[in-house]
């Protein structure tokens, strides 16, 4: 899916950013392996959100990568 893609690129250059806490990067690798099992769409979006709010609670997060967080929380609530 189109869309589902496009939340894989975003997070994968989130995944690559130098000012991003090591402990976010690795949820955001358990993150994109969630979104590229081939399962039904639904249950890989809701078992990225539960791992997108783990790290929303992240208190070394800049407000940058918060906002796109958020960004992609919603771009993910589509589908659920």
């Amino acid at each position: 899916m189109e869309q589902i893609q496009d939340v894989i690129t975003i997070i994968s250059e989130l995944e690559t950013d130098g000012t991003i806490p090591r402990n976010v990067k690795e949820k955001f690798k358990r993150i994109l392996g969630i979104l590229k099992k081939d399962e039904e769409v639904s249950i890989k979006v809701n078992k990225a959100l539960n791992e997108m709010d783990e790290i929303a609670d992240d208190i070394n997060l800049q407000s940058y990568t918060r906002t796109q967080l958020w960004n992609i929380v919603s771009l993910l609530e589509k589908f659920a």
